[in-house]
Order: structure tokens, then C-alpha cells, then sequence
């Protein structure tokens, strides 16, 4: 499979994950509305997402994938097979205590994420909820090392999809485990807890048949004989010595992401919740891209890296950047010109006001600053972790978040929630730029030839279609129009469209040769 079409694989798959998660976020803004208690689930749920990222999909997968996609070229598949079963069993042991720590420390973790609740019913909510959530966590470690096995073997398509199962399972929750919970005397809201534990059931169960079909499903030892197996095994050991400064790296971005919040949960009720729909739809860009970049190119660049063929090595890397210019750019055109239609044909319904319009549009729109190096990092960073340097993102990602909160000082008395965002992109943005110029710098990435011209066929086709989003920003009042809502929808569409058709043209007018790009 070429590294083109199993980018869209992933990204087509993704993107049903975004729209599910779209729904499901449109149906509870609709129903529950914006309030201290949704704020309150925001943050109970964004904990054990915090965990997520940093420990299963953040540095377990940095450092495990790299290793085992290495062992695999190097050793074969019997030796990658029992890598596997060494790591699955070390990695089961500490989810359980890490489940059980976070249940009993719940209280604590919600103080630090959101200690400005101030309703105290929503803080007792948010610790209630976060136990309910925590064992999340376990479920979602395990899908990352299952999700870290297909795509090596170059199986993308299960790990992709998975995602829409969670959707799902807090759609379900929100259209018949609310009316329950009430029915029951029980506030609707805590349904969605119970919808988000389903959906990590139903992730990790999808990836065990497409596991044993490749011949790779881990054998989990129980024992304290197989756990210190485990622990002495050479490759394992050598993922645990990389998880270090991989999850100090991680750690630090999501450690933003906790101040961010917390500053958030001080400023008017609902900034968390203005901020989290900000984020849904900042992601549908991020996943489609960068994510899809980064798990097809992790451990395609891994192997060429344990081959010693640094100039597919560096060519990879140029293809993957020329995707983010190419795609991303025009994305955060239309964030930082669009987004109020966005918004409101999305949002703006059931108990979403037109206030929370304009605040998650301030928050949209900054967004729109950083897309470009948000979308990047997830490109460029896996050039660091598919030679075993963790080191370095870990040291410009530290550098970035003592960036970020000095702006945060300077902007969020004037700017409030929505300069929690804009800092985000600066710091994305000059993240992106520190790892590219220490990749050139060290030799991984030489670019090809023809990148002055692209950069300007690309800025001038996003400056046409620009031209059309600002006019359509202004031609409709997409707030008054809440109750015409095909025509809103029909408008959005419409002008989407024509800004798609728009851009795409002007780029082949320019000699943009697209065909040839994406074959490369």
C-alpha cells in the first residue's frame, strides 16, 4: 500500500470518528446546553484523557512503535511476536495500578485540572465523574499498543476506525441512558459517563480479531514469574528507557493543556465548554492530517531508519511536509475567516445561545493562527522518535510551554478564554519550526528542490479562496438565520464547496501538479 492511499485510509476513517464525535457533541450541547455541569464532565472526561495521551497514545506509543517496527526488519516476526507478549503483560500490570490510583486520587487530580468550579455541587459532580471515567484509561493504553501493532504491519484501518465506537456508545448514552438516568432520579449527565466506559470496551474488543488474523495477539502474563520476564527482556527494556524522556516530553503538553483549563475554569462559567467545542472542530483538520501523517509515517520511517536508507528516510519527510503546506494552510484560512459560520450551523441549537456562538468563535478562529504547526509537529516529530531521540521534542516542547504561559499572562486579562487558544497556536507554530530547523540542521531532512515556488502557488490559492470565506462571513447574518436551519446548512455547504473548487483550481491554474504530488 503506498503511503498516499494509506493516508487516506486513515484519514477517511477519521474523519467518520470526527463527524460521529461532532454529532455527539451537537446532541449534548443540545440537550444539557452550556452550564457548570457540563463544564464539570469536560473536565472529569479530559483527566483520564489527559492520562491517555501522555502514557498510552503519547509516550508508550513514541517509543514503542519505533523499537518494535526496528525488531521486526531486524530480528523477524517470532522475535516481534514475543516483544509483543512481553510488553502487553509489563503494560497490563501498570494500567491496574495506575486504574486504582486514579479512582482513589480523583478528588486531588480534579482540583488540580479545575479547582476554579466554583459551584460546589459541580466539583463533587466532576469527582464522581472522574471515577466512573478513570478505568477508561486502561482500556484506551491497551487499544494503543493493539492500534501500534497493526500499523506496523501496515494494517491501518482498525486502529482508524475504532474511535467511531466511542462516538457511538455516548450517542446511545445521550438518546436513551439520559432519559433513563432521569426516569431513575439520577442527573442525565452521568449517562455519559457509562457511554464513555461502553466505548472503551467496544474499541479494545474491535482490535483483538484483526490482532490474531496477523498472528499477533499478545499472550498477557498474570504471574510474577511472567511479569519479571517481561521486565528483563532486552527490547522491552529498551522501550521503558525511551518511554522516560518521551513522557516527560508528552507530559509537558499536556501539562499546557492542565494550565490552560485550569486558568479556563477561573474566567466566566462555560469558558471550558466554549473552548472544548473550539477544540472539536480545531481537530477535524489535525486528525485528518496530522494524525493520519504521523501513524503512516512512524513506522515507515522507523524501518527505513533500521535499513540505513536515509534518503528514503529524508524523502518521506519532505512527501509528509509538502501534505501539511499543501492541505493545512487553506485549513487555517478558513478557521481564522469562517468560523463563525462553522459555529453556528454546527452549534447553535437546542440550549446553545448565540452568546456561546461568539465565544467558541473567538476561540475557533485563533486556532487558526497555530493549525499549520499543529498539523506539522505531528509530522516532523516522529523524524525524532523513529531514530530513538525523545530527547529533543521533550527539550523545545519545555521551551514552548514556558512560552505559551508568558503569553497567557500577557493576553488573558484582555482576550480571556479565547487567548487560551491563540497561545496554543503560537506555541504550535514556533514548536513546528524548532523541529524542523534541528532535523535540517542534523542532516535527517534535506529538502527537495522546488519548495520557494510551492510555498507561493500554495499562499495564492489560499488567498483566493480567503477572499470568498470573508465575503460569505459577512454576506449572512449566520446567527439570526437559527431557525432556517436547511437554509444554514445549505449555505455552509454551498460555500465550502465553492471554496474547495475554488483553491483546488487556482492551484492547477498556478502549475500545481496535484497527481504527481500525491504519487510521490
Amino acid at each position: 500500500m503506498s503511503l498516499f492511499k494509506a493516508a487516506s485510509t486513515v484519514s477517511l476513517l477519521t474523519l467518520a470518528s470526527r463527524v460521529t464525535g461532532l454529532v455527539r457533541d451537537v446532541l449534548m450541547t443540545s440537550v444539557f446546553g452550556v452550564s457548570a455541569l457540563t463544564d464539570a464532565f469536560h473536565v472529569a472526561f479530559r483527566i483520564p484523557n489527559l492520562f491517555r495521551r501522555v502514557f498510552g497514545e503519547g509516550a508508550f506509543s513514541q517509543a514503542f512503535v519505533p523499537v518494535l517496527a526496528a525488531h521486526r526488519t531486524q530480528q523477524g516476526e517470532a522475535a516481534a511476536k514475543d516483544m509483543v507478549d512481553h510488553v502487553a503483560t509489563l503494560l497490563t500490570w501498570v494500567l491496574v495500578l495506575l486504574c486504582v490510583a486514579g479512582v482513589v486520587g480523583a478528588p486531588l487530580m480534579v482540583w488540580a485540572m479545575a479547582s476554579g468550579l466554583r459551584d460546589k455541587g459541580a466539583f463533587d459532580a466532576a469527582v464522581v465523574m472522574t471515577r466512573w471515567m478513570f478505568p477508561y484509561i486502561g482500556f484506551m493504553s491497551l487499544v494503543a499498543l493493539a492500534g501500534g501493532v497493526l500499523n506496523t504491519w501496515k494494517k491501518f484501518a482498525v486502529p482508524a476506525a475504532s474511535p467511531v465506537l466511542l462516538n457511538l456508545a455516548l450517542i446511545l448514552s445521550l438518546l436513551v441512558g439520559a432519559p433513563l438516568f432521569a426516569r431513575w432520579g439520577i442527573e442525565p449527565i452521568y449517562a455519559q459517563c457509562a457511554g464513555v466506559m461502553l466505548g472503551g470496551v467496544l474499541q479494545l474488543a474491535i482490535q483483538l480479531p484483526a490482532l490474531r488474523r496477523i498472528g499477533m495477539l499478545p499472550r498477557i502474563g498474570l504471574g510474577w514469574r511472567a511479569l519479571r520476564t517481561a521486565w528483563q527482556d532486552g527490547p522491552t527494556r529498551k522501550v521503558l528507557r525511551l518511554m522516560l524522556p518521551a513522557l516527560l516530553g508528552v507530559s509537558v503538553a499536556q501539562i499546557s493543556l492542565l494550565i490552560n483549563t485550569q486558568i479556563a475554569s477561573h474566567l466566566a462559567a462555560g469558558s471550558v465548554t466554549w473552548i472544548t467545542s473550539a477544540d472539536r472542530l480545531m481537530e477535524f483538520p489535525t486528525a485528518l492530517l496530522g494524525v493520519a501523517l504521523g501513524v503512516v509515517l512512524m513506522p515507515q520511517l522507523a524501518s527505513a531508519r533500521a535499513a540505513k536508507d536515509e534518503a528514503r528516510y529524508s524523502a518521506m519527510l519532505d512527501w509528509g511536509l509538502r501534505l501539511v503546506l499543501l492541505l493545512a494552510v487553506p485549513c487555517a484560512v478558513a478557521l481564522l475567516l469562517f468560523s463563525q459560520p462553522l459555529v453556528a450551523v454546527l452549534f447553535h441549537n437546542g440550549a446553545f445561545t448565540g452568546t456561546d456562538v461568539q465565544r467558541t468563535t473567538l476561540a475557533l478562529a485563533n486556532y487558526g493562527v497555530g493549525l499549520v504547526g499543529i498539523v506539522a509537529i505531528k509530522v516532523l516529530a516522529p523524524g525524532y522518535y523513529a531514530k530513538h531521540d525523545m530527547k529533543t521534542p521533550m527539550v523545545i516542547a519545555i521551551g514552548v510551554l514556558v512560552l505559551t504561559q508568558l503569553l497567557n499572562l500577557l493576553l488573558v486579562p484582555q482576550l480571556q478564554h479565547a487567548a487560551l487558544t491563540l497561545t496554543i497556536g503560537i506555541g504550535a507554530m514556533v514548536n513546528a519550526l524548532w523541529l524542523l530547523v534541528g532535523l535540517i540542521r542534523r542532516g535527517s531532512y534535506q529538502p527537495l528542490r522546488g519548495w520557494g515556488r510551492f510555498v507561493l502557488q500554495v499562499l495564492v490559492a489560499s488567498a483566493l479562496m480567503g477572499a470568498l470565506l470573508w465575503w460569505g462571513n459577512r454576506a449572512i447574518d449566520w446567527v439570526a438565520l437559527r431557525e432556517a436551519r436547511l437554509l444554514r446548512i445549505a449555505w455552509l455547504a454551498a460555500f465550502i464547496a465553492g471554496a474547495a473548487l475554488l483553491y483546488f483550481g487556482a492551484l492547477t491554474a498556478v502549475g500545481v501538479r496535484l497527481r504527481s504530488l500525491l504519487r510521490r
